[in-house]
């Protein structure tokens, strides 16, 4: 009797795959349950490696569990909004890195964070859907509108998502943000209030009565310059970015400067919101804004390595808004 109750004790001990599948609603048929289970368990022993080296000083960032625990590759993949092939990256006209630095030179040496300034959203999450650029693209000119009136709304990506397709863009599967920032130029965008986000595309319903955003053009930074992007950041606002975010240390980024020896600057797979930048302990860092839910890295932000040398593609394709 006792052995066959310490059974039933031991049978009912909720693992570690258990607690988390409960913690995020998740739950799975046997055969998924498996395969999904060693997915999360290598990535449960990339992030103790990782942290391990944190403590011993020769990582400079933590990683943590999240709700992405037992993506597959092709699931992370969606994840990024990386379906577009980097060679067909629509651009267009390239603001002088000499007029930016001249503007800049005041700010050298200062520390940059437009959260602290109101220029920024809270942090939003693109949930199972490619859309990133929608993000990156409505953050920007959100901040642009906050510069210019004032007042800070949140713009819809929504209506990004419904409704530029015909400008080149992909929904769920991704899109490069120029095309995007041309539907806003050419239409106008609503707020998330009267057009609110549901992480699937669905059929357009854009009212240009309702359009709380113009903007009349925008510009590129010279491609890989991270001084003219430091430049941009200090003397524009947020700036709409692009970098190699196909690691699974990005993934599970927790806190510290994350620096990613394999991030390829030309391997351009998510989209992200540029909003500051400064240093700590000697070491310089770009601060950006994801778009992947609070609970993601610090509060939803990352700091990422700023060395000069373009990590993960920082400075690849960044572009702002002209209002």
């Amino acid at each position: 009797m006792i052995m066959v109750a310490l059974l039933r004790r031991s049978s009912a001990i909720l693992t570690d795959w258990d607690i988390w599948k409960s913690t995020n609603g998740i739950s799975y048929e046997d055969m998924e349950d498996m395969q999904r289970k060693v997915i999360w368990e290598g990535n449960k022993q990339q992030i103790e490696d990782n942290n391990q080296g944190f403590l011993m000083g020769s990582k400079h960032f933590t990683m943590a569990m999240n709700k992405y625990g037992d993506l597959t590759a092709q699931e992370f993949q969606v994840l990024q909004g990386a379906m577009i092939d980097a060679q067909l990256a629509k651009r267009g006209k390239t603001v002088a890195s000499r007029k930016l630095r001249n503007s800049a030179k005041k700010f050298d040496g200062m520390v940059i964070d437009y959260r602290q300034m109101g220029y920024v959203t809270e942090v939003k999450d693109q949930g199972y859907c490619g859309s990133c650029w929608a993000f990156s693209t409505t953050g920007a000119i959100e901040g642009q509108i906050f510069k210019k009136t004032g007042q800070l709304i949140s713009l819809s990506e929504q209506n990004l998502v419904d409704c530029s397709k015909s400008y080149g863009t992909y929904g769920c599967s991704g899109a490069w943000m120029a095309n995007a920032y041309d539907y806003v130029v050419n239409n106008g965008l609503e707020s998330t209030i009267t057009y609110p986000y549901t992480s699937d595309t669905q059929p357009c319903y854009y009212d240009s009565r309702l359009a709380v955003a113009h903007i009349k053009d925008y510009r590129f930074i010279p491609k890989g310059d991270e001084q003219a992007l430091a430049d941009a950041v200090a003397t524009i606002g947020p700036i709409t970015v692009a970098i190699d975010a196909s690691h699974s240390s990005f993934l599970f980024y927790s806190s510290g400067i994350y620096e990613e020896s394999n991030c390829n600057p030309n391997n351009l797979s998510h989209a992200v919101l540029l909003v500051g930048y400064g240093s700590e302990g000697g070491q310089d860092y770009w601060l950006i804004k994801n778009s992947w839910g609070p609970s993601w890295g610090e509060g939803g932000y990352m700091r990422l390595i700023r060395d000069g040398k373009n990590p993960c593609g920082i400075a690849s394709y960044a572009l702002y808004p002209i209002l």
